[in-house]
């Protein structure tokens, strides 16, 4: 078992840097962390919170080090399970911006997200009831309704759960289709890197 060390994150100052769009204040302050982290020894560093890799490319310029991307991580498992059109769910920024989206693009895999209303439905109950820990069935119920409307409308064969709380609520057996849950994915990741013999 490897050390591990961690550098907790204060989420609602880092919520409120994206939130009124304060980038170089967001990068300055995780680069503070991963810094820490870099100074601890730490030879495999990660951004766990995928919102947060909105400034994941400035992190790594301005700090040298490579991060373990969530993106990345994501692209790789789509490729493996062989998905050519895949749906999005996240925090408004996540389905709105590129960062979660062009590693997909880029392996030529198609990359759909809700219309705006059902976004901002997403993103309401994400700060609303997830991040609070509360799971109701009538969420669970929106959702599917959401995600069986971009089966319909663009074809997608499975959904990527772009939210680190979206696996509190969905998931292969509740969901109408395949879940690929970010964290799971990413946390496998990081373990075959950290697992690997030298």
């Amino acid at each position: 078992m490897p050390d591990i060390a961690i550098e907790s994150v204060n989420f609602r100052r880092a919520w409120d840097y994206v939130s009124c769009g304060n980038y170089a204040e967001l990068t300055d302050y995780l680069c503070e962390k991963v810094s820490l982290l870099k100074q601890s020894g730490c030879d495999i560093i990660a951004l766990t919170a995928g919102t947060m890799h909105i400034v994941f490319d400035e992190i790594e310029k301005k700090t040298n080090v490579s991060l373990i991307s969530i993106p990345k991580a994501v692209c790789g498992e789509v490729l493996h399970r062989n998905y050519k059109k895949v749906g999005l769910l996240g925090t408004i920024f996540t389905m709105e911006k590129d960062y979660m989206k062009k590693d997909l693009i880029n392996a030529g895999i198609e990359v759909f997200v809700p219309c705006k209303e059902d976004r901002e439905l997403i993103a309401k109950r994400i700060l609303k009831e997830l991040e609070l820990g509360i799971v109701k069935d009538t969420t669970l119920q929106e959702f599917n309704v959401i995600i069986e409307k971009m089966r319909t409308e663009h074809g997608i064969e499975a959904v990527i759960l772009g939210c680190t709380e979206l696996p509190l609520l969905l998931s292969d057996e509740n969901s109408v289709l395949p879940c690929m849950d970010s964290v799971d994915i990413h946390i496998r990741e990081l373990i075959r890197l950290a697992t690997v013999e030298e």
